[in-house]
């Protein structure tokens, strides 16, 4: 009998701790669980941006990021800023103005592409901007949420010049996850809209 009690104090013994092992075994992996994140939701720094001047042959001017790279657009004088760390991209395009009517035309066209964001879009937010001293006047706006683009702006000198610009990433829309490179790139646009210049 006293054999039996030893080996049933023994057996409880080596029960309790393979439990506690296990238990501990179990907690460490509920942990890695909530520390590992879906790639997609990683978010990302970014370095600080040093801009250089564009020098592609077309009707205008400004200042990039040397973080992106640029590419040959589907037209003329149309061109793309491309981020592929990022998986962005700025699209531009420029349009000759050939009389008021056409601007009043070429600026309600923008405007109307913004407008149909709106399904997606949570915010949109306008900004207008003027530098007479160059000739620069326009909107940019700001979209907020699932919005397939996240700025979109346009620039004329509202005689001869008008420049938009679009930018897009191309993952899916995810607010929380491409916070950094949407703040990122909002200020790349700003500038690129700061250093605006017509070429005549």
């Amino acid at each position: 009998m006293r054999i039996f009690f030893q080996l049933k104090n023994t057996l409880c013994k080596t029960l309790t701790i393979a439990l506690g092992i296990s238990a501990i075994f179990f907690m460490s992996c509920n942990q890695n669980q909530d520390i590992a994140k879906p790639l997609g939701d990683v978010r990302l720094e970014y370095p600080t941006p040093v801009y250089k001047t564009f020098k592609e042959s077309a009707p205008y001017r400004l200042l990039y990021s040397n973080f992106a790279q640029i590419k040959p657009g589907k037209q003329p004088n149309w061109f793309v800023i491309h981020y592929p760390k990022m998986k962005a991209n700025i699209y531009l395009t420029y349009i000759p103005v050939h009389s008021k009517a056409d601007l009043v035309v070429q600026i309600k066209e923008s405007e109307r592409f913004v407008q149909e964001q709106t399904v997606k879009a949570s915010f949109i937010s306008p900004q207008t901007f003027e530098f007479p001293d160059k000739k620069v006047f326009g909107t940019m706006y700001e979209l907020g949420g699932e919005s397939a683009i996240n700025f979109k702006f346009h620039a004329t000198d509202s005689l001869r010049h008008f420049l938009t610009g679009s930018v897009y990433f191309s993952t899916n829309p995810k607010p929380d996850s491409l916070a950094p490179a949407v703040n990122y790139l909002k200020n790349d646009v700003k500038k690129l809209i700061e250093t605006i210049e017509w070429v005549k």
